[in-house]
């Protein structure tokens, strides 16, 4: 298994790259492509007591760096020598078995949909994102690719949620819920509507496990295992989740240390405090799957460090190994409406 890397993707490039493919490397078994200023990343490693490229670890160089303020089709243009593009044109050449960046999610998609390809029949590609909840882990899709959505691609994205959750996350037959404002099918904008009867009557065949509407509170208490809604939805729950999770810590901990009693029970369970926050914890989970594209595509968070690029790594291994993008394809058919003739 050969994971390739931009590496100069993170707000901590090239050092949460390097050290944490040389983790992968040595704990898991897979070899890496590192794809960057060759110089940055041979300097990082001798910084960190590498005077020698480590087995299993390759350098592909590219001279250029996507940065967050630039437009994410002109990059393909404008900065084909970027470690971004390069990765992504090994990743389409059978270079690797999949592909990592922690760097522009829009220059990502833009580049992973045009490089590497969406799968023929699906609409939009979906940013997936595994949410911890009161019953496990539950998906979101989509949680930030697309602003604006139809019900067909809502549809799609439940069937994409429903193959990686039961394959990769390995929960039997997901519940999947569509994200209102209101468990009644009549509730929600047009689009709500039009989805909540096309999933529906994909859950009536047997297709997917559609459990209805879920409201907002329902992610976090595990309502379903899927949850489905268009990308400025799912991003504003996303970063909500996140603020959340970071201001209850922050309260949990000040309380912690407010008096001499407090730092007594914070010592017989700290334990258990330092799991409850790992697992709350995005460097845990690595990154978020782009579903749809014909090859495994992570996106890492932004400010990853050794360990979440390393978790990565390992999402994409399973992502690889699982193959869902061939899962998506063998069933496209399920998934498409009828259109006008000559439609793509």
């Amino acid at each position: 298994m050969k994971i390739i890397i931009d590496a100069m993707g993170s707000d901590n490039a090239p050092q949460a790259e390097v050290l944490g493919a040389i983790d992968a490397v040595k704990e898991l078994g897979v070899e890496v492509i590192l794809v960057g200023r060759g110089e940055e990343i041979l300097t990082c490693l001798k910084e960190n007591g590498y005077d020698t490229l480590p087995k299993g670890v390759e350098i592909a160089h590219a001279s250029q760096v996507v940065e967050i303020e630039d437009d994410p089709t002109g990059v393909l243009r404008e900065k084909k020598d970027s470690s971004l593009v390069v990765g992504l044109n090994l990743l389409s050449s059978g270079a690797g078995d999949a592909f990592i960046s922690a760097g522009s999610t829009g220059a990502l998609v833009t580049g992973a949909t045009l490089i590497a390809k969406r799968i023929r029949g699906i609409r939009r590609v979906a940013i997936t994102t595994a949410i911890p909840s009161a019953k496990g882990k539950t998906l979101l899709v989509d949680s930030g690719a697309n602003a604006e959505c139809t019900a067909e691609f809502l549809l799609q994205f439940a069937y994409m949620g429903s193959y990686y959750s039961e394959n990769v996350l390995g929960i039997p037959q997901p519940r999947v819920g569509l994200l209102n404002i209101g468990a009644e099918e009549t509730k929600g904008t047009d689009l709500q509507r039009e989805a909540y009867a096309l999933l529906k009557a994909a859950g009536d065949a047997g297709h997917i496990n559609f459990v209805g509407n879920i409201e907002g509170r329902g992610v976090l208490l595990g309502d379903a295992d899927v949850v489905v809604c268009d990308g400025f939805s799912g991003n504003i729950v996303l970063k909500t989740i996140e603020g959340a999770a970071k201001f209850f810590m922050t309260m949990i901990k000040d309380l912690l240390y407010s008096s001499t009693k407090n730092k007594i029970a914070g010592a017989l369970i700290k334990k258990d405090f330092y799991a409850m926050r790992s697992m709350m914890d995005y460097k845990e989970v690595g990154g978020a799957p782009i579903l749809g594209i014909s090859k495994p595509v992570i996106k890492a968070h932004g400010s990853s460090d050794a360990r979440a690029i390393r978790s990565a790594i390992v999402q994409a291994r399973d992502f690889a190994i699982k193959d869902i993008a061939s899962l998506i394809n063998e069933n496209i058919e399920l998934m498409k409406l009828r259109r006008e003739a000559g439609e793509k």
